[in-house]
C-alpha cells in the first residue's frame, strides 16, 4: 500500500513559494502561492488541485519553475484536506460539490482573468467538473495521472482497503502499523514520514471516506467534456500505476486532447519527474494563451 501515497521528497519553501490562506465566499482554502522571483506575472495564473490522500506539497518541485514562466500558481488543499477544514457532511465531498470550491479559488485568483486548471488524480475528476460547470472561465485543463472514470487496478485495491480499514481500526492504528512501518522499509527520510502522518490524521475522517467513495465510483464524463472549447493536456508517467498508461492514452485520443508521457515516471509526475513536467506544463499554458489571444 505504501506506493499508493504520494510522497513529496522535500518540504522547505522553494524561493517565491508563499503558504497563504484563500478567502472565498464558501470558506477559506490553505494554499501555496508561487510568484515569479521577478515579481511581476505576466501570463495568466494556475489552480493546482491535488489527489486523494494528497495535499498543496505534492507540487513543491514545480512550483518555483512554473512561476518563473511568469504567471502566479496556487496549488490548494481542497475541502477537509489536510491544512483545510472541512464539515461532517459527506454531501459536501463529492466531485461536484468540490469542483464549485474550485470555481470559489479560482475566481478568488483569477481577479477576472483565466485560469489554467490542473487536478491530479482524483484531484483531476474534481476539476473536469469545474470545467463542465462553465463558471470559471477556463485558460486550459490538465488532466495529470488521471482517468476517464473510476479507478482501476492497484490503487482501486488500495482505496478499497483504506475505506474497510479506517472505520474499523481508525486513521492512527492504520498508520502506526502499517503506513508508517512500510515508509521506513522504503527509506522516506524522517522529516518526511512525520509530515506524511501528520497529513494523514489531519484529513477530515468523512470527507477521507466520502472521497474514497467518489474516486471508487465515478461515471465516465469524457464524451462531455468533449463538448467543451477548454485546451486539455493528458499528461502522465510512463510507468503509471494508477489508471493504466493505455487507458489514459485513449482518454486523450477521445477528447482529441495534447498527450504527454512522463518518462521513468509513475503516478506522480511533479515529484518524480518535476523538471520535464513543469516543462510540458509550461508550453502547453503558453499555447493555449496564444490560443486564445488570436481566438
Amino acid at each position: 500500500m505504501w506506493c499508493h501515497v504520494s510522497t513529496p521528497r522535500f518540504l522547505t519553501l522553494p524561493p517565491g513559494v508563499t503558504p497563504i490562506r484563500i478567502e472565498t465566499p464558501v470558506g477559506w482554502f490553505a494554499a501555496l502561492e508561487a510568484l515569479p522571483v521577478s515579481g511581476v506575472a505576466e501570463r495568466w495564473p494556475a489552480l493546482l488541485v491535488p489527489g486523494y490522500t494528497g495535499s498543496k506539497e505534492d507540487f513543491l518541485a514545480i512550483l518555483q519553475s512554473l512561476a518563473d514562466a511568469g504567471r502566479r500558481v496556487v496549488a490548494i488543499d481542497m475541502r477537509g484536506q489536510y491544512e483545510t477544514p472541512g464539515p461532517d457532511d459527506p454531501a459536501a465531498y463529492t466531485c461536484a460539490a468540490l469542483g464549485q470550491d474550485v470555481d470559489a479559488v479560482a475566481a478568488a485568483i483569477g481577479e477576472g482573468e483565466p485560469v489554467h486548471l490542473l487536478g491530479h488524480s482524483f484531484g483531476g475528476l474534481v476539476v473536469r467538473e469545474t470545467v463542465l460547470g462553465g463558471v470559471t472561465k477556463a485558460a486550459s485543463l490538465t488532466l495529470m495521472s488521471s482517468g476517464p472514470h473510476a479507478i482501476v487496478g492497484p490503487r482501486e485495491r488500495a482505496a478499497r482497503e483504506l475505506l474497510r480499514q479506517v472505520p474499523e481500526v481508525g486513521l492512527e492504528y492504520l498508520w502506526s502499523k502499517r503506513l508508517e512501518p512500510e515508509a521506513v522499509a522504503a527509506g522516506v527520510p524522517e522529516e518526511i514520514i512525520a509530515f506524511l502522518r501528520k497529513r494523514l490524521l489531519a484529513n477530515n475522517l468523512v470527507g477521507l471516506r466520502a472521497m474514497g467513495e467518489q474516486v471508487l465510483g465515478c461515471a465516465d464524463r469524457v464524451d462531455e467534456l468533449l463538448q467543451t472549447d477548454v485546451p486539455i493536456l493528458v499528461l502522465y508517467g510512463e510507468h503509471d500505476d494508477g489508471w493504466p498508461p493505455r487507458m489514459q492514452a485513449e482518454m486523450a485520443d477521445r477528447l482529441g486532447a495534447e498527450c504527454v508521457v512522463v518518462p521513468g515516471a509513475l503516478h506522480s509526475p511533479a515529484v518524480e519527474a518535476p523538471e520535464t513536467t513543469a516543462a510540458a506544463l509550461t508550453r502547453f499554458w503558453n499555447a493555449a494563451e496564444q490560443r486564445l489571444a488570436h481566438a
